[in-house]
Parts: C-alpha cells; structure tokens; sequence
C-alpha cells in the first residue's frame, strides 16, 4: 500500500476554543502533532495547509438563519436581542457557549475537512487527515455537543456535488455521529455508521439500531449501540463484523472517518472500557477497506476525547502513523513488547499536567481489572450486531488484522 498521505494543518485552529476550563479544548491538536514531530512522523512535505469554509458551503447543510445568528453572536459584544436568541440555536449552554471569533472559528474547521476531501478525491493524494476537524453533532439550525457547523456533513456534501462520490461516514466517537446521520438520512449514496455507547445512557440519546434511514435512503443507515463497559474484544468484534459487512454491500466512492478517542477506559464523559489498542487496530481496519473498495480514498478526521493528556495524543498519532505508513506503526501491530513514547515528549508536557503521562504507545494492560459482567455486556453486543447486520449479507472471506505490505 502507497504511504502518500497529507496532514491537513492550518494555523488557526486552536482558535476554535470555547473557554479554558471546557473538555474540548485545542491543546489536544498541539499535543499530539508534537508527540507525532518528536518521532519524525511529521515531515514537511506531509502538511497541507488548509482554507476556511465559504457561506455558499455551509448552507449546503446549515440554515440561513443559524448561519447568520452564529455570525452575529460571533463579535466581541453581541446585542441583546442576538444573545436572547442564542438559547434557540443551543449557543447559551455549558457544552456549547457562543464565543468571540466563533463563526470563523468553525468555518476555518469545516474547511480543513473540505481541503482534505478536495486533496483525496482531486487525486493529490491518497489519505488526508484534518485533527481539527470532527464536529459531528452540529444540526441544521442548532448547536450541539460542542460542535457548531458540522464539518464532516459539508464536507461529504462537497463530495457529493463536486465529484458525484458515493461516501462511506464512518463514526468511532463514543457518541453517536448524530448530526451528520440526520443529514443524510434519506440520500441513497451517502452511508453513515456509527459505533457508539448505546444512546439509552449517553449523550445525543440517538443512535439505535432502528435508526435505518427513511425513503430512498432506507438501509443507508446503520448503528451499533454498544453496552456500557464493552471492553476491546467485544467493541473490536462488532466493528470488524459490521464495517467488512457494510462497506461491501455498499461499494463507497471515499471512505470518510471520524476518529473520537473517548472509547477509552480513561475518558471521563463516557462508560466504555476500551484502551488503546481499538485505536491501534481499527485505523489499520479503515486502511484496508479504503484500498479494498476506494482504491486508496480515504479522509479522516478527529472528533471527541476527553482524557487530553494520556489517550488523545496517543491514539490520534496511532492513526496519523497507520494513515502515513510508518514503521513504528508495524511494530505495534506485530510485536508484543511494549514500546515506549519519546522521552522527549513527556519532559515537556509532563510539568503542565497533574496527570502522569503514559509510558507506552499502547496500555500495560497487566494492571487493568476486568469487568464483572463481560459476558453478559458481551451476549448483548452480540445481539445488537446480529439485529444491526440482518440486512447486509455476511462475507465468505474471512477479515484478519495484519501488516501491510
């Protein structure tokens, strides 16, 4: 498989910052390009600039009306009357305040992901990933989650009208990819799914397995709500399961994945208890099934992840290194050994954070309680799978995870 793979940067993305204090914060951008530049994996033919989203684009998928109260709640001192509006296009809550500089914040956000769709699918490259991107819950005319324009939908959007591409969405946040389901949910050539903590306990609430698409758009929508306290087999079984299910029943154009690290054990706003190996096997999982029936097209990029310090950075660098073909990638698919993180990077970071820093690009598991109730949560998932696929025919080939040549 080719290596060429682009780094979509752009200088104003840790402008997208709602306050301090907030869990989506941008410091998990500079973390992690500095764990990826402190082993070499970031080299500057590798970074792309970026461009900021135009309004033409974001009316693709967002009302005139959000568009324009965004902008307005955007200035430094809004008027009244916009801040009593703000309530209305949830921008008046804790998880997603409006803020100064807001609009062009998350233009710039949804341009990043449409440079990389336009550098994968102009045939500039391979794969491309955009970090900055991933803001999956932003509605039509709503706010939500964090996220106010939703990038992922504007940018299949994009793809959708500039290249006629058939789009697989693919969502590994812990939460359900809502927003960007909702946009598609009766387009017969966009696919979303989305393997999520099961929404009867987690934030959107959405996310089930009836949730199928509607009109012509009926089967191009598939979830796999997993129990809390799925831990790696389980959650790795259901994926590998569905995705090699679906994406040959579908036959997609691009594949386009959202990479939300929250998952992990460690995550304080979720109740899985993956670790860092989903993070290592499922990108190589994607890899695949982008040279299998894309011919190499696929974009990803970030999303949710809440534990900044010890499994952000981690977990997207496992992604950049399978997305640019690194050789440190291939010994943390075949070698049992731990391998350590760079020294040099946890001396700089681990004065700013009370938390101890990892060693290793994967966990020690040795120390790691199992769950109690394993194979009930596992019975469970495995019953979910079972309704979620009924309609997609299995495959006879069977998938393993190994190296790529």
């Amino acid at each position: 498989m080719s290596g060429r793979a682009l780094f979509i940067n752009h200088d104003k993305a840790e402008n997208y910052r709602f306050h301090d204090q907030h869990p989506f914060h941008p410091i998990r951008l500079e973390l992690t390009a500095d764990l990826l530049s402190c082993i070499g994996a970031l080299e500057h033919g590798h970074v792309l600039k970026s461009r900021s989203a135009g309004e033409e684009e974001l009316r693709w998928v967002h009302q005139p009306a959000y568009i324009e109260a965004v902008k307005a709640l955007s200035v430094p001192s809004p008027q009244p009357e916009i801040i009593r509006s703000a309530e209305r296009y949830g921008l008046l809550d804790e998880d997603t305040p409006y803020f100064t500089g807001m609009h062009e914040a998350a233009a710039d956000v949804a341009g990043g992901t449409v440079t990389a769709v336009e550098a994968v699918l102009s045939g500039h490259c391979e794969h491309a990933l955009h970090l900055g991107g991933g803001l999956h819950h932003a509605l039509p005319a709503k706010a939500a989650g964090f996220c106010v324009y939703n990038d992922a939908a504007v940018a299949i959007e994009y793809a959708r009208r500039r290249y006629g591409a058939r789009v697989l969405y693919i969502d590994t946040d812990v939460h359900h990819g809502d927003g960007v389901q909702w946009s598609f949910y009766s387009d017969p050539d966009v696919c979303t799914y989305s393997i999520h903590e099961t929404g009867k306990y987690l934030f959107p609430g959405t996310g089930f397995v009836t949730e199928r698409g509607e009109h012509h758009g009926y089967g191009a929508s598939v979830n796999i709500p997993l129990q809390p306290y799925t831990e790696d087999a389980s959650w790795m079984e259901c994926f590998t399961q569905s995705i090699w299910r679906l994406a040959d029943h579908f036959k997609p154009d691009l594949i386009l994945s959202l990479h939300g690290c929250d998952a992990h054990a460690l995550d304080p706003l979720s109740h899985i208890h993956c670790s860092m190996e989903i993070y290592n096997q499922m990108p190589h999982i994607l890899h695949e099934l982008a040279h299998t029936y894309c011919s190499g097209r696929w974009v990803a990029i970030g999303g949710g992840g809440y534990d900044i310090w010890r499994v952000v950075p981690r977990a997207w660098s496992l992604l950049w290194l399978e997305m640019s073909h690194h050789s440190l990638k291939q010994q943390l698919l075949t070698s049992s050994p731990l391998l350590p993180l760079p020294s040099a990077w946890i001396e700089k970071w681990q004065p700013q954070t009370s938390f101890k820093l990892p060693a290793y690009w994967l966990d020690d598991m040795s120390h790691w309680e199992g769950i109690p109730r394993k194979a009930e949560i596992t019975a469970k998932n495995r019953e979910t799978l079972a309704v979620a696929m009924q309609e997609y025919p299995e495959i006879q080939e069977q998938r393993t995870i190994s190296p790529h040549n």
